[in-house]
């Protein structure tokens, strides 16, 4: 399906990157083609379980999702990426709090399960969402390529391919310092990915991912080796 404001598709490895006008114009696509696989996931198996970003470059695309039409919400499982340790769902800068915001109560999701920075036990948490996810394994994630090539909020002095663990604690570059994440391989088991990079200061993390080497030095760089993952960016943070 062809979108308005497409420039250009370029396929990387196994990776193919639509690049659109405008931030706005990436972002409707980016929750058309996520809409569409929600609608085929449904019809297939009467369910679907999707990962979703509360980053605030996300807030366009998830406005865009809500407005697709035919999109059974009540067959819809939302598990959440990431969540900054020590942050409530009212704090400002939370995850969860965009999320709720701007998708969980304007649908009627059949579940939404966040991730609790505040807990006091945030390894107990880590442990009880994995156990989570392993019940109910997601369909689609929705993604973010952030600064340095983070993907979850996973940067790259805490990337591992092959971490074990499904969902943890990690160091952060930058403040809050630390948070809870879902794991690089954990993104990668799911069977469709969709991800966004907007605007000029995710352009050297893009050119990275796409034309650097895959390792953890740049973590978006494991997306070329998905067999079924899009990435969608703006003229501003496709590389020239």
């Amino acid at each position: 399906m062809s979108h308005a404001g497409l420039i250009e598709r370029v396929d990387v490895d196994r990776l193919q990157a639509q690049i659109f006008a405008s931030p706005a114009q990436a972002s409707a696509a980016a929750a058309a083609a996520a809409a569409d696989e929600l609608r085929r996931l449904i019809a297939a198996r009467g369910r679907a379980g999707v990962i979703f970003t509360g980053e605030p470059t996300h807030a366009a695309l998830l406005d865009s999702l809500v407005a697709e039409p035919a999109v059974e919400w009540t067959r819809v499982v939302g598990f959440h990426l990431g969540e900054y340790l020590g942050l409530d769902e009212t704090a400002p800068g939370s995850q969860r709090q965009l999320l709720l915001e701007r998708l969980v109560c304007r649908v009627p999701m059949a579940e939404f399960h966040g991730l609790r920075g505040e807990a006091a036990n945030p390894t107990a948490v880590c442990a009880n969402y994995a156990a989570r996810l392993a019940s109910r394994p997601p369909d689609l994630a929705l993604l973010d390529i952030g600064p340095r090539g983070r993907l979850a909020l996973i940067d790259p002095a805490a990337c591992d391919f092959d971490d074990p663990a499904a969902v943890r604690l990690v160091a952060l570059d930058e403040p809050p310092r630390r948070a809870l994440s879902l794991t690089i391989p954990t993104v990668m088991k799911c069977p469709r990915l969709i991800a966004l990079a907007l605007g000029p200061g995710r352009q050297g993390a893009v050119r990275a991912a796409l034309a650097g080497m895959i390792g953890p030095a740049c973590p978006a760089s494991i997306l070329r080796r998905h067999p079924a993952a899009l990435l969608f960016l703006d003229r501003d943070s496709a590389p020239r």
